[in-house]
């Protein structure tokens, strides 16, 4: 199996995802800690999933755009 350094696009994805969740999350004008706390996790992850180095999962990644009070598919395409 691949592993992601020999797919560029899937660490880009990565921080695609990431970039997106850190801006919606300033424009709610929460930090980390309360973005995690209204998601249920813990603000490592949040801080984790916005630096775009480690996978986070679907899980993951439905609890903190309901946490941002988002469709999970604004997390995953460009308006």
């Amino acid at each position: 199996m691949p592993t992601d350094d020999q797919q560029p696009d899937v660490q880009r994805h990565r921080w695609e995802v990431g970039r997106r969740i850190r801006a919606y999350r300033l424009d709610a004008g929460l930090s980390q800690v309360q973005l995690a706390t209204r998601a249920g996790l813990d603000h490592r992850t949040i801080s984790r999933a916005e630096n775009g180095r480690h996978a986070i999962s679907i899980d993951i990644a439905f609890r903190i755009a309901e946490g941002l009070g988002l469709p999970s598919w604004r997390l995953f395409r460009d308006e």
